[in-house]
């Protein structure tokens, strides 16, 4: 079964709100006079990469019931985990990095509303990873 938009936008809200915890609670320990915008881009790229990889799902997934597959039909590896949450980096582009995430968004919800199967611009880059409910 495909998920829809909205049970989808749930889990990446929870996977927000999670790592925005886990951000001020870095800050509180190692203060807040580090580069922010490359931490939490780090933080955020290894938070989905990393889950995917080695999980299939997120913290935000999982509550919803939902997992990512691979090209394969099993875990994404390593390759496809980075190139589908790859968009995430465009947001830390100096001046036009807001814009540029915004519009990646903007494809990725137009392309899974579009799909038969609801596989994202991200998910074809990706070699052809999907959302599916477990």
């Amino acid at each position: 079964m495909t998920p829809g938009l909205g049970v989808r936008a749930a889990a990446r809200l929870v996977d927000a709100v999670l790592l925005t915890g886990i951000a001020f609670g870095l800050g509180s320990v190692i203060g807040f006079g580090v580069d922010w915008l490359g931490l939490q881009l780090l933080l955020v790229l290894v938070w989905f990469v990393a889950s995917d990889a080695l999980l299939g799902r997120t913290p935000g997934k999982a509550v919803f019931g939902l997992r990512v597959e691979g090209a394969e039909g099993g875990l994404p590896s390593w390759r496809e985990a980075v190139i589908r949450e790859a968009f995430v980096a465009l947001g830390a582009i100096p001046f036009v990095g807001p814009l540029l995430a915004l519009a990646a968004w903007l494809a990725i919800v137009v392309t899974v509303r579009r799909s038969p199967d609801g596989r994202g611009l991200h998910d074809r880059w990706a070699g052809g990873t999907r959302v599916v409910a477990s």
